[in-house]
């Protein structure tokens, strides 16, 4: 259900209610309450790389997987060049 800020015409009160919008546009009708917008939320919750922000014990770790992945990383041979997979299978 979604929220609604709804303020008190007698009072000046503004509360947040988590109605539907049929009892929202009921209580609006009854005169008692009116609908106010406080503002447009922050949708933005970062920017950026988030690997560009992570220590680098965490990027040493990701090169350590890369290097043991080996043959069976199930990726071509095309993509392992071109995301710096080391091929350490071994080859008969």
């Amino acid at each position: 259900m979604p929220t609604y800020d709804l303020k008190n015409t007698e009072t000046g009160e503004v509360k947040e209610f988590l109605i539907s919008i049929s009892k929202k546009e009921e209580m609006v009708e009854s005169g008692e309450w009116t609908q106010v917008h406080t503002g447009v939320p922050d949708l933005v919750s970062h920017t950026g790389s988030v690997l560009s922000k992570t220590s680098g014990d965490w990027k040493n770790k990701l090169d350590q997987i890369k290097k043991q992945a080996g043959g069976n990383s199930g990726l071509s041979a095309e993509k392992k060049r071109k995301y710096g997979f080391v091929d350490n299978s071994i080859h008969n």
